[in-house]
């Protein structure tokens, strides 16, 4: 399949007072018509940066400072502000990471939902109305019209979060980039969510990427996995020859961390990856970032690494991925 959306060499720097921040680099990858593509790593790696940078809505000390952002055979870095705004929401849809902050709250949902539809539609206020009414059955919301008709304060964090894809899919987007989509919300309502989500993806043939640092997630939902850390796509491939292949590192170091039923200890001490994530600013960053927390680090760690083909569609970013002692990490 070809890819609506294909990233490569994007590298994203923060101005701080002590110099740039490689908040991203040298990220590359695609996303095809209706494939699911998780981004996981943990806290502070690059996830909503990259996705920012492909939405172009970078905070205002952070620019992209090298690469390309092909988006159906447009490169979305090289157009206007104008060019970019008449694709987000149209073409481009996100779901953003806390529900309860991402919605205007001095606006009902009904003027929230139906703008993004006239705005690119269009259409006059009936006709928005009744294709907001039409979503919000399709996801499983009851009485319709009366949510439209609430202010953001009056839902549940689970409705919210609803309510944010129902207007990420409002024009029928080819493309939705939904950044840690459960994070604020119970376990219960995490899964329905999920369910939605994968089912409307499948339903609309849309590429989704995924933002997640829960592997149970990526499990159940992913086509293909890209780990990243320090700003870097450390391993990338098809999710079930990720999950059981692992090959870098922090790679199987997060799968340690997970809890296994039925095979965890009862009582026993749940997995962890010692140290501290190394700064990413200025010119410290060389190398292999995860280096100073790895068993298996040696001094090429701290030359530029490069990547690896370990299987078809399966790729890493470590020195040990060249040499037979990558099946023994």
């Amino acid at each position: 399949m070809a890819a609506v959306l294909h990233v490569n060499g994007l590298s994203v720097d923060i101005d701080t007072p002590a110099g740039p921040l490689h908040a991203v680099s040298d990220v590359s990858f695609g996303v095809a018509s209706g494939e699911t593509l998780c981004l996981v790593g943990e806290s502070g790696c690059g996830k909503t940066m990259t996705a920012l940078a492909l939405m172009r809505l970078l905070p205002r000390r952070a620019a992209v400072r090298s690469g390309t952002v092909m988006f159906e055979a447009r490169d979305l870095l090289s157009l206007s502000d104008t060019d970019v705004a008449a694709l987000r929401g149209d073409r481009l849809g996100m779901i953003f990471q806390d529900p309860m902050t991402s919605l205007n709250p001095v606006f009902t949902i009904g003027e929230q939902l139906t703008e993004v539809y006239r705005r690119h539609r269009n259409t006059g206020r009936k006709e928005a109305r009744e294709r907001a009414e039409y979503l919000l059955q399709r996801i499983g919301i009851m009485s319709p019209a009366l949510r439209l008709s609430q202010y953001p304060h009056e839902l549940s964090g689970g409705l919210r979060q609803r309510m944010m894809i129902a207007m990420a899919l409002m024009c029928g987007p080819s493309l939705i980039i939904a950044d840690e989509p459960t994070t604020a919300l119970d376990v219960t309502v995490q899964a329905q969510i999920l369910r939605l989500l994968v089912e409307l993806q499948r339903e609309f043939r849309m590429a989704l990427i995924l933002i997640t640092h829960n592997l149970g997630v990526v499990a159940r939902v992913a086509d293909r996995v890209a780990v990243m850390y320090g700003g870097r796509i450390v391993e990338a491939g098809r999710a079930a020859d990720v999950f059981a292949r692992p090959t870098h590192p922090y790679t199987r170091g997060l799968l340690a961390c997970v809890p296994l039923p039925g095979r965890s200890k009862q009582h026993g001490r749940l997995g962890s990856i010692p140290g501290l994530v190394p700064s990413l600013i200025g010119d410290e960053v060389r190398g292999c970032a995860f280096r100073n927390r790895c068993d298996h680090a040696q001094a090429a760690c701290a030359a530029d690494i490069a990547v690896h083909d370990v299987a078809p569609d399966h790729a890493v970013r470590c020195v040990l991925a060249a040499t037979t002692e990558a099946g023994a990490i």
